[in-house]
């Protein structure tokens, strides 16, 4: 039995630019007008697509508390480049547990600091939810599939969980919490979470599975009790 072997052709050679010119010809294509595309240099810068990913409230966020900008630098110092040349990119590090009064300015620092993290050159897979919208994610219904969701977020290298222990408590929100805190923190992925609970009231949220975790594997960065968002700067 014969087989039948063509030469690899180089992208870019003298044979495939002539192919590709006869193409764009019989479909009256100016080989120029695609030429002008493909050297085009990119749109939109990482900062861009960051913002264009956040909520509207969120994108001018800046992080100054020094813990999180603190935190901002482990993380980027620990990011690593795919291959040689490519940009580094977050893939473990730290997690914050940021506990406060509602309106604190928790969120806002957490959103400020994947901000922080793109504007020191590393590119970020980021996810931001908050704790009721990710029950309600993962709650088993027809037509989902739960535990690729839960698979999903557990190996995102970037997790934002905000108001964790605003969902009213059950043996279900105990386990899937467990679930997913046990999986980042087994594999060391940065992790910023908010909430309006004191450590004990956590605990009896949670149960001691998950605080223990969260106590290992998070910095615990305490705001001041005032609601910013009621006293807000005149002017």
């Amino acid at each position: 039995m014969r087989t039948h072997t063509r030469d690899p052709q180089t992208l870019g050679g003298a044979g495939t630019l002539d192919q590709m010119a006869r193409i764009l010809a019989a479909r009256n294509i100016d080989p120029a007008a695609v030429a002008a595309l493909v050297d085009e240099p990119e749109r939109f810068s990482p900062l861009d697509a960051l913002l264009a990913a956040m909520p509207p409230r969120y994108q001018g966020a800046v992080a100054d508390h020094p813990q999180v900008l603190d935190w901002a630098r482990d993380v980027a110092q620990q990011a690593v480049a795919p291959s040689l040349g490519a940009r580094r990119q977050v893939t473990t590090g730290p997690s914050l547990l940021m506990a406060g009064v509602v309106g604190a300015g928790k969120t806002h620092q957490a959103y400020g600091a994947v901000r922080r993290l793109v504007q020191t050159g590393v590119g970020v897979r980021w996810r931001a939810t908050t704790a009721a919208d990710l029950y309600a994610d993962l709650r088993p219904r027809p037509g989902a599939d739960s535990e690729r969701e839960l698979a999903a977020v557990s190996r995102c290298p970037l997790l934002i969980i905000d108001d964790l222990g605003a969902a009213k408590a059950s043996e279900w929100v105990e386990e899937v919490t467990y679930r997913l805190i046990n999986r980042r923190y087994n594999h060391m992925l940065p992790t910023l979470i908010t909430t309006n609970l004191a450590i004990k009231d956590l605990r009896a949220y949670l149960g001691d599975r998950v605080t223990s975790r969260l106590a290992q594997m998070t910095t615990r960065v305490e705001f001041e009790p005032v609601d910013r968002r009621r006293h807000r700067p005149a002017g």
